[in-house]
């Protein structure tokens, strides 16, 4: 069997024609090697699924929605990663404070919910569930320490290469540790922990009985971030990995007061990043700009597109939602 022969940059643009998509020039065919016939075109020739083909025909309509993906990636990038770091800094500050040391040891002690610590409702499989948590806690921050170390990161090379030290402490963990497995070190906390994480943060925790909502929050978010970080499609968030629990939509309608909230749409993560910015007490009018960024972006992109893609690609009462969050920004105090 004859292998088939590859696909030139010219050959692709003739298939995109073939496929009813024109495609013609230097200037179109620089974008598309730039951005990528598999990377660029397949990636974005849908909508969320594979099935949900969009009606493009012509070329500049791909490139007008990479670039209108890409600027939401930058738009959202820097907020998720100063989330990111507030919500690291402020959890560190309660579990030293509560379990009165920085030594990782101590945390594993006093902080992480185990076999023996379980609280006393916990029966036997729900023991044995929170004693593999907490091993498989250990092997995460180890091995997180071990590729710290083998790439010779000197915060953690500065513990491990000196005599006068014999532990490594919690914040230096809680810099290394990328976003999911920070949120997975919280869910692993005792419920104290968990509860005082919550409430310095402000979080509604009357629909959060077991204080999961946070590591929950923070999973969803990593799901984001991790699509930003890899340059992948995030304007139809096909990015959502994680389980979407009730009380998290629930959560997010009652405290922005939205009419709904499904994390379908990615006004609903542009509302979880609002929320968080009013917890972590960001300025109101820096929230405010990040929300008209976004509606700058999104308009921008209606006004090029036709609307037999937009009416897909963008959801018809996303200016609403917006005016909604701006309402509940402006409540704050400035």
């Amino acid at each position: 069997m004859s292998q088939k022969d590859p696909k030139t940059l010219n050959k692709l643009m003739k298939h995109l024609r073939d496929e009813g998509i024109n495609t013609r020039g230097s200037r179109q065919k620089r974008q598309l090697q730039n951005q990528g016939y598999y990377h660029g075109y397949k990636g974005y020739r849908f909508y969320r699924e594979a099935k949900n083909i969009l009606p493009f025909t012509d070329y500049n309509q791909i490139n007008r929605t990479i670039i209108y993906d890409s600027k939401l990636k930058a738009l959202f990038y820097d907020k998720i990663m100063y989330i990111e770091t507030s919500l690291k800094n402020i959890s560190i500050d309660v579990i030293v404070n509560n379990i009165n040391s920085d030594n990782i040891n101590k945390l594993y002690e006093l902080g992480i919910e185990k076999y023996n610590n379980c609280p006393s409702y916990y029966n036997e499989n729900q023991r044995v569930d929170a004693q593999n948590k907490y091993l498989k806690l250990q092997l995460l921050v180890n091995s997180n320490i071990l590729r710290a170390y083998e790439k010779n990161d000197k915060k953690v090379t500065h513990y491990y290469n000196n005599f006068t030290y014999n532990h490594i402490p919690i914040w230096t963990i809680f810099e290394i540790l990328d976003l999911g497995d920070f949120g997975y070190l919280l869910s692993s906390l005792n419920f104290d922990l968990r509860d005082r994480i919550t409430k310095e943060l402000g979080i509604n925790f009357t629909i959060d009985p077991q204080r999961e909502l946070l590591c929950r929050y923070v999973f969803a978010i990593k799901n984001l971030r991790n699509s930003i970080a890899h340059n992948n499609v995030i304007y139809d968030v096909r990015f959502r990995r994680s389980e979407i629990k009730n009380n998290m939509k629930k959560c997010l309608q009652l405290e922005t007061g939205l009419p709904y909230v499904n994390f379908d749409d990615i006004v609903d993560y542009l509302a979880l990043i609002v929320y968080f910015l009013k917890l972590l007490q960001v300025p109101k009018n820096e929230i405010n700009s990040f929300i008209n960024s976004f509606e700058d972006i999104t308009n921008e992109y209606l006004t090029i597109l036709p609307s037999d893609i937009t009416n897909i690609t963008i959801n018809k009462n996303w200016k609403e939602r917006l005016s909604i969050l701006r309402k509940f920004i402006n409540k704050l105090n400035k």
